[in-house]
């Protein structure tokens, strides 16, 4: 296989793999700090009710086993700009080398030293400093996102710069971060993070309910959960259209790739299925919604949706882009159906019937499948380029034999096998000693229950 395909593989595996990790931690960090807060409130009135630290102290392990995965896979991440993308940092590091720095200097640093008084400070240090600490990781998380989003974006619809001798050179750091596709690019990810961790906890808890339990924490996990997807999932759908709006403004041939439209034209059908074929240039096995596209991209069967044959040569691989946008699209809608009939039934004091309890757990990572899918979208909807405009993809790799990165990938898709069903077995193994009965007093010292759980 040719050595820019391998490269290209090995660095989709990588950040595949990275990406799940930060998707919880993000949303997951404010989710334990609103158990924290809730039980400050609540122990004022009555302290013996136990639930919200008991959460939080379950939670708090799925927290800290998904921000140590993320550092370890994010770290793999960077050899991969001096190994396979020497390119990348010679044309664009003045770019890209701040803003990375910012990420470590304003969130990592943020999040190390505060997750340690989160995990070992409880009934160590005063009550104030540990919610502290919790809402400072929390923003710690959501900062770190924030300059990675920024970056990415930039990479996306690069503004505030300027070329001197083929490298990018800051002009305007304002333009820079606050690129015309950053607010979109970040609200859609931030909320992406929140269905992610909800249906997390609403998988984890449903299980724990499957298994028998019915302790007062496990129903606070479990109300949190799906009643934050309820929530969330019409603002993701709303955050979605408004960024598909905005890429259809500034990378149309992202767009025409992603609804397999290959003539510019108005009433162009919403496809729901089609398999398209690069060929030939068009689509077999059509089933469509007639002017559906045009409705949605420009409000009227008379808008005008661009065609991939306007940018030959210039556009994306059509078929993965295609089918990564419908199972991003697939999931969002079976995450709302599913988190508002669960919602309803919890609203109501009704237990879950089994069939809504097995599709929860089934829908545990859904939040996984569908962010992988919608950073499918963006990131191979950027190619040819690597930078829009400013670096091409091919332009960027090293001389590394084809054999070299092929064996590297191998080993790194090893690793990541072993340590994503090592993750799903700890959790598994919690939820499972949770549901057992198995939990430290909640004045019991964090420690002394957070690792030895998974053992």
């Amino acid at each position: 296989m040719d050595a820019i395909i391998l490269a290209r593989l090995q660095f989709a595996a990588n950040i595949s793999f990275h990406i799940l990790f930060p998707t919880i931690t993000i949303a997951l960090g404010w989710v334990l700090l609103y158990f924290k807060l809730r039980h400050d409130h609540l122990r004022r009135s009555d302290p013996t009710d136990d639930r919200w630290i008991l959460a939080y102290r379950f939670w708090i392990k799925v927290f800290a086993l998904s921000f140590a995965m993320g550092v370890v896979s994010g770290i793999t991440m960077s050899f991969q700009f001096g190994t396979n993308w020497p390119g990348y940092m010679e044309t664009v590091g003045n770019i890209a080398g701040p803003l990375l720095a910012y990420e470590v200097m304003t969130a990592f640093f943020l999040e190390a030293v505060f997750l340690g008084i989160m995990l070992f400070g409880f009934r160590r240090v005063p009550n104030c400093v540990h919610t502290l600490a919790t809402f400072l990781v929390a923003f710690g998380t959501t900062m770190s996102a924030f300059w990675i989003i920024a970056l990415n974006s930039w990479m996306q619809t690069p503004t505030g710069h300027v070329m001197i001798n083929g490298v990018a050179h800051a002009e305007d750091w304002w333009a820079i971060v606050f690129n015309p596709s950053f607010p979109y690019r970040l609200a859609h990810m931030l909320l992406a993070s929140g269905l992610t961790a909800a249906f997390l906890i609403s998988g984890v808890s449903a299980l724990r309910w499957f298994w028998g339990e019915r302790s007062d924490d496990l129903k606070a996990g479990l109300k949190t959960g799906v009643y934050l997807a309820a929530l969330l999932i019409p603002l993701q759908i709303a955050a979605g259209d408004l960024h598909g709006l905005n890429t259809l403004e500034h990378q149309p041939q992202k767009v025409a790739a992603m609804e397999g439209n290959w003539q510019t034209s108005s009433h162009v059908p919403l496809l729901l299925f089609a398999w398209p074929d690069i060929e030939t240039r068009q689509n077999h096995f059509e089933i469509a919604i007639p002017n559906g596209a045009s409705w949605i991209l420009r409000h009227g069967a008379e808008g005008v949706v661009p065609g991939l044959n306007d940018f030959a040569g210039e556009h994306p691989p059509v078929l993965p882009l295609f089918f990564a946008f419908r199972i991003m699209v697939g999931l969002g809608l079976l995450m709302l159906a599913v988190s508002w009939v669960a919602a309803f039934f919890l609203w109501r004091g009704r237990e879950l019937p089994r069939y809504l309890q097995r599709t929860l757990i089934a829908m545990t990572f859904s939040g996984w499948v569908a962010t992988i899918a919608g950073w499918y979208v963006t990131e191979i909807g950027r190619q040819p380029y690597l930078v829009s405009g400013i670096l091409r993809t091919a332009d960027a790799a090293s001389a590394v034999p084809a054999p070299m990165i092929g064996l590297s990938l191998a080993l790194y898709l090893i690793v990541y096998t072993v340590l994503i069903v090592a993750y799903m077995g700890v959790i598994t193994n919690l939820a499972r000693k949770a549901a057992r009965g198995q939990k430290p007093s909640p004045d019991a010292p964090v420690e002394a229950g957070t690792f030895a759980a998974a053992e």
